[in-house]
């Protein structure tokens, strides 16, 4: 926190840019209605290393490699992500005999329905440029099982997380056998992750949660900020049909007296999270308001932003990342950062421009519009839900100058698949369809079917195989000729991403 500028590099907080008011005026749609409720709650007004820009291979030793997959093979005889029994009783028990570790540090909750990833990414690169030591929990991982528990930006080592494993497998047993149902796959990484932050120690631990919220394993710290990434439909059998009924889910993460940083939200979900911000005394700061993107402009390899942030604002920050829906990650995940300081609340200046920038410009996010290859380019993105390929069509039509783009799409099938490929349609020349290793995945015939619906049989091709798939993919693409500026989009699915980084050769 000493690197936090003083008062001579403060802007004038009373003089908003014309600019920032138009973004106000463009990008909020208010119901009179939350006036009601906003009166009921504060607002904030205005009065480290960079991350690892790759994900974990597997261990080069031969023992650390076999101890590894022990562990996986273990974690894998539980609950699975997807099977839940609403409650925090056992990561409570958990907690309990492990001697409380998520109390020994602060903490930043995250929940939300897309961009929570790659928002932890970028509060983990502000606050560990600002010198501070971070933990990060994230889920689900991309490659490696160790990506979803980060220390100062990077995976944790296979050796420790072997190691954080063994510590606490035997509470895990002893919580297993007092309790009902076992311990999932889910809580106990969440486990390892706060006796991992707990042992290093960090300064901030930065956790995402897996579902939801009110219910969810990592809802055992109090946030000293939650952030509410947009919400949107997914995982509708569980959350709720409605925004609104999400947001009642996902309003579990706010705690007594914390600060609530809130991504635009649909007016619904809005009104149930001022609503929590006011029954527990929690202070609120909106996207478009308090907080938000004032400009953006393409740049190479990313973007070029400024931002409104709570004590002002911030030019020239360069994000090495696609699409507008990134620019409005970042918006958050500065606010979250300025109200962990105490920026807009107990101090009026802003943080350190040039921290600022340095830390955006270091940020990666693995899977998330990332290119792994070029002639012709291949894109990876994790869009699994219809949302996530809205913003993912319209960043690739941006940052892409494609002549044909060729669409590799492996789903789950428990994910509104035709809401997915029809947010692609527009953008796709061609689909293959295709599925990826886990048992989730959506048999590549069925999904076939959906496709041929949905674009029409003469643009869909059925490749079950990840490895044919992408191999007809880059064929198609190539049709035009070598410098006719065809690409390949892969997404559908975190673990079809996954592999297919394997496949092209990255880690």
């Amino acid at each position: 926190m000493s690197d936090i500028p003083g008062e001579n590099d403060q802007p004038d907080p009373a003089d908003p840019t014309e600019s920032f008011d138009e973004i106000i005026a463009a990008e909020t749609t208010r119901d009179p209605d939350l006036a009601v409720i906003e009166a009921g709650s504060r607002t904030l007004r205005t009065q480290g290393g960079p991350p690892q820009a790759d994900v974990p291979a597997r261990p080069e030793d031969p023992e650390v490699d076999r101890a590894l997959r022990e562990v996986e093979t273990e974690l894998a005889t539980r609950w699975g992500e997807t099977k839940l029994e609403p409650s925090v009783a056992r990561i409570a028990a958990l907690m309990d005999v492990l001697g409380e570790p998520q109390r020994s540090y602060p903490s930043i909750h995250i929940t939300g329905t897309n961009g929570k990833t790659s928002t932890a990414r970028m509060i983990e690169a502000l606050l560990g440029a600002f010198e501070l030591r971070t933990g990060r929990y994230t889920s689900p991982h991309v490659q490696s099982i160790t990506e979803r528990i980060s220390l100062d930006g990077a995976a944790i080592a296979a050796e420790r997380f072997i190691e954080t494993y063994q510590d606490i497998k035997p509470y895990v047993e002893m919580v297993d056998a007092q309790q009902e149902y076992r311990l999932s796959f889910f809580e106990v990484l969440t486990g390892m992750a706060y006796a991992a932050f707990a042992d290093a120690p960090v300064d901030v631990a930065v956790v995402e949660v897996g579902m939801g919220g009110s219910w969810d394993a990592t809802n055992v710290i109090d946030g000293d900020v939650a952030v509410v990434t947009p919400i949107d439909l997914d995982h509708t059998d569980r959350l709720g049909e409605t925004p609104g009924a999400i947001a009642t889910e996902k309003a579990g993460i706010v705690k007594q007296d914390a600060t609530v940083i809130l991504a635009q939200q649909p007016v619904d979900a809005a009104q149930v999270m001022l609503k929590k911000a006011v029954d527990v005394n929690a202070t609120v700061a909106r996207e478009g308001l308090e907080f938000g993107v004032v400009a953006r402009e393409v740049a190479v390899g990313g973007q070029l932003l400024t931002l409104r942030g709570l004590g002002g604002e911030y030019t020239d920050v360069y994000l090495p990342l696609h699409g507008a829906h990134q620019a409005h990650n970042a918006a958050v995940a500065l606010a979250a950062v300025e109200a962990f300081f105490g920026v807009g609340a107990q101090r009026p200046e802003p943080l350190d421009v040039d921290t600022v920038r340095m830390a955006f410009a270091a940020v990666a996010s693995p899977g998330r519009m990332e290119v792994v290859r070029r002639s012709p380019t291949v894109v990876l993105d994790a869009a699994h839900n219809p949302a996530g390929a809205r913003v993912t069509a319209e960043a690739i039509g941006e940052a892409f100058q494609f002549s044909r783009l060729i669409g590799v799409v492996g789903a789950s099938g428990d994910k509104n698949v035709r809401g997915l490929l029809e947010a692609f349609e527009p953008v796709f020349a061609e689909v293959v369809v295709t599925q990826n290793s886990s048992h989730r995945a959506m048999d590549a015939d069925e999904l076939a079917g959906i496709a041929v619906e949905v674009f029409g049989e003469d643009r869909v091709q059925v490749e079950p195989r990840l490895p044919d798939a992408l191999e007809a993919a880059i064929t198609l693409a190539e049709e035009e000729g070598e410098f006719a500026g065809g690409g390949v989009l892969v997404t559908g699915s975190v673990i079809t991403v996954g592999e297919a980084r394997l496949l092209l050769g990255k880690g």
